[in-house]
């Protein structure tokens, strides 16, 4: 599949215009309501790992982060939750409340952790009851579903506010991303130019990272990320902590 056939510009670094995605003004609203780090879902307790890679000296500075977070988006960000964000997305639209449950379970399942694992339910709950608030009364099944994941109400609310898949895709990923890059700056610590150097260079990954993800077959989604996995497990039982995860 073409970066073209997903409404990115072929042969540009860049996105093409709101409207050429089909996204309007109002949907463009919403989706940057989504991606807002002010969202008030408590991302910001969380580094998914980030905390356990700088204590284990994975993570020094500005290189070795931006090498990292783009490991993390082109190896598994691409791989798993931009692919199972759209398939929850077209559950949502097709009103298939089923399938939706079945994908977000087995996006559930993915995580090699107990940390990442309530850290999805976490921020799946609270973007659900924020959902409802904001007039989306399905969202409420998934304020006490087992199977709760972050993308499941995220997928829900692009299908109700009018966004289109590629770029909500692209929201959820600038999200993940900016919402790292924030952890980094007190972790590591990152000055704040070096952050913004941090987010455009992994940034500018982001269209591709969307063209693999909606390309994959059913059979091939799974990230392979086992360093992160270790980095998470040893965060569990790290001396000292500022994040959850």
């Amino acid at each position: 599949m073409a970066l073209g056939d997903l409404g990115f510009a072929l042969g540009a670094d860049r996105l093409l215009p709101a409207a050429e995605l089909g996204l309007s003004l109002p949907g463009l609203l919403r989706l940057l309501q989504l991606a807002s780090p002010a969202l008030p879902i408590g991302a910001f307790a969380y580094s998914q790992g980030l905390e356990g890679a700088v204590e284990q000296r994975a993570i020094v500075d500005e290189p070795s982060a931006q090498a990292f977070l783009a490991g993390v988006l082109g190896d598994g960000v691409a791989r798993l939750e931009l692919p199972y964000l759209l398939r929850l997305y077209r559950a949502f639209l097709a009103g298939d409340a089923g399938a939706a449950e079945q994908w977000s379970e087995r996006l559930l399942a993915s995580r090699e952790t107990a940390e990442r694992r309530a850290e999805d339910q976490h921020l799946g709950r609270a973007l659900s009851r924020l959902l409802v608030d904001q007039g989306v009364p399905e969202a409420a099944f998934w304020v006490s579903s087992a199977a709760v994941t972050h993308a499941a109400p995220f997928a829900l609310a692009g299908a109700r506010f009018g966004v289109p898949e590629s770029a909500l895709l692209g929201g959820f990923a600038f999200s993940w991303l900016e919402s790292q890059v924030s952890a980094l700056t007190r972790l590591v610590p990152l000055g704040q130019l070096s952050a913004q150097r941090v987010l455009t260079a992994v940034a500018a990954g982001i269209p591709a990272a969307v063209a693999l993800g909606a390309a994959l077959p059913d059979s091939e989604l799974g990230a392979t990320l086992p360093g992160l996995a270790l980095a998470s497990a040893l965060h569990e039982t790290q001396y000292s902590r500022l994040f959850r995860s």
